[in-house]
């Protein structure tokens, strides 16, 4: 089973939570992953997912620790680029460390629906190989 990490920054929050309602077909089997107030938002649209903290209070650290550790499979980072906030060098460092270990990293809509897509379709061939 995948975990998916759903962050978004205040003014992307409405966008996750439209993105995920559009895709629920698509992410069933999948254990949602989220900061804070991204999980508090994406709840109250009736969507399952696991607390972390909020992003400030170190989500990011936590999202980075679970990366490093092996514990995550997609991040899906709606990331507002006109915000620069003081921890910002947290996010620059999740960012890091998704790329040293491989974990693929949407940071916007459209590539957020490209990694599903990918998903799926990776989902679709390991069913059809163990069929074999």
């Amino acid at each position: 089973m995948e975990n998916i990490v759903l962050i978004a920054h205040d003014v992307k929050k409405p966008e996750m939570a439209r993105f995920l309602e559009e895709r629920k077909e698509w992410l069933r089997g999948v254990n949602l992953i989220a900061t804070g107030r991204t999980a508090e938002f994406i709840e109250k649209e009736g969507i399952e997912v696991r607390h972390l903290s909020p992003g400030k209070s170190g989500g990011y650290n936590e999202i980075t620790r679970m990366v490093k550790e092996g514990e995550v499979d997609i991040v899906i980072f709606l990331r507002d680029p006109l915000l620069n906030q003081p921890h910002h060098e947290d996010i620059r460092k999740l960012l890091e460390e998704c790329n040293i270990n491989n974990i693929p990293l949407a940071t916007n809509y459209a590539s957020a629906e490209l990694l599903i897509l990918g998903l799926i379709k990776k989902q679709a061939a390991e069913r059809l190989k163990s069929k074999e």
